[in-house]
C-alpha cells in the first residue's frame, strides 16, 4: 500500500481504549502516519450460524459509530485519521486483519483495566496478539491517556541481548529512530541471562565483560550516520534492573517478541512478563522476523 506509513489502534470505549488512542496518536505525531482506529465487533452480532436480527445489529453499530466519533474528537486536527468498524472472532483476530489490509507499521492495544497507573498490565487481547500477531504491537501503559500527543517520541530504548531476535529488534529500532527522529538507546540486560549458582564475583565480572562486549557489538552494527548511547541494566532481578534504570516520559521501549523466539531467547516468557509489568513507559514488541 503506498502513501504514509499507518497505525492501527484497537479502541475501545473505556480508558484502556482512551489509552491506546493516546499512544497511537503520539507514534502517528512522531511519524506522520495515517491512524486508523479501528472497533472490533463480535462476529455474532451479523447473526453467526443463525439469522440476524438486524434491529440489534444497526443499533450496536450506530453505538459503534458513536463512540468512535467521539474518540475521534478528541484528538488534535493535525493527526491523520480514519475511522473503521470490522467484524471478526475476537478482538485479536479483527486487528491483525486490519493491519493487513491497512499494511500498518504497528498495532496499538491499551493494558487490561485493573492495572498500577504508568504501568503495564497485559490482558487477553494483548496476550493473544503476542502469541499470533505477524505485525509489531505497541503496549500503552496505564494513564497513557495524560501524555499529550505533542510529547511525541523523546527516546527510543532498545533491550538487546545475544540470543536469537537481537538482530530484528536493533533494525526495528534504528527504523524507528529515523522516523520518529528520536535518539536510540542501547539497553543490555545480559547480566540477568546469567546461568544459575554462579559465584556472585565471578558472575559480576563476566556479566560486566559479557554486557560491554554486547553492547560494542551492537554499536559496531548500526548504520552509517546513526549514533546511539548505552546502558547495561543491573541488578539481581529483572524489576530491580528495571526500576533503576531512567526513563523519560516521552520514551518507547523495543523488545524482541516471545512468539517467534527460540527456546534461549532472552526476552522469554516469564523474563518478558516481568519486565513488561515494570517498565513505565509504552512497548513495542517485534516479532522476530518483522520491523516496523
Amino acid at each position: 500500500m503506498s502513501g504514509p506509513d499507518r497505525i492501527v489502534v484497537g479502541y475501545t470505549a473505556n480508558e484502556s481504549g482512551a489509552d491506546a488512542l493516546a499512544l497511537g496518536a503520539r507514534l502517528a505525531a512522531a511519524t506522520e502516519a495515517l491512524l486508523e482506529v479501528v472497533m472490533v465487533l463480535p462476529i455474532e452480532v451479523r447473526g453467526g450460524v443463525i439469522p440476524p436480527d438486524t434491529g440489534y445489529e444497526r443499533y450496536v453499530k450506530e453505538r459503534s459509530r458513536t463512540w468512535l466519533a467521539e474518540a475521534s474528537a478528541t484528538l488534535d486536527d493535525d493527526i491523520a485519521q480514519q475511522l473503521h468498524i470490522r467484524y471478526a472472532e475476537s478482538f485479536a483476530e479483527g486487528l491483525i486483519e486490519a493491519a493487513h489490509e491497512f499494511a500498518a507499521s504497528f498495532i496499538v492495544v491499551g493494558a487490561a483495566r485493573g492495572g498500577l497507573l504508568g504501568r503495564m498490565r497485559i490482558g487477553s487481547v494483548a496476550s493473544a496478539l503476542l502469541h499470533s500477531s505477524d505485525v509489531p504491537v505497541a503496549l500503552a501503559p496505564a494513564g497513557a491517556r495524560e501524555v499529550a500527543p505533542a510529547q511525541g517520541v523523546t527516546r527510543i530504548t532498545a533491550a538487546i541481548g545475544t540470543r536469537a531476535g537481537s538482530s530484528a529488534v536493533l533494525e526495528a529500532s534504528v527504523r524507528f529512530a529515523r522516523s520518529a527522529h528520536a535518539p536510540l538507546r542501547l539497553l543490555s540486560l545480559v547480566p540477568i541471562d546469567l546461568p544459575s549458582g554462579m559465584d556472585e564475583g565471578l558472575a559480576d565480572l563476566a556479566s560486566s565483560a559479557h554486557a560491554d562486549e554486547v553492547l560494542a557489538e551492537a554499536q559496531r552494527s548500526l548504520p552509517a550516520g546513526v549514533d546511539a548511547t548505552v546502558v547495561t541494566a543491573t541488578g539481581a532481578t529483572i524489576e530491580e534492573s528495571v526500576r533503576d534504570l531512567e526513563w523519560h516520559a516521552g520514551e518507547v521501549v523495543l523488545v524482541g517478541s516471545s512468539r517467534l523466539a527460540t527456546p534461549h531467547h532472552l526476552f522469554l516468557g516469564s523474563t518478558a512478563a516481568k519486565m513488561l509489568r515494570e517498565l513505565p513507559v509504552p512497548v513495542i514488541v517485534v516479532p522476530r522476523t518483522t520491523t516496523p
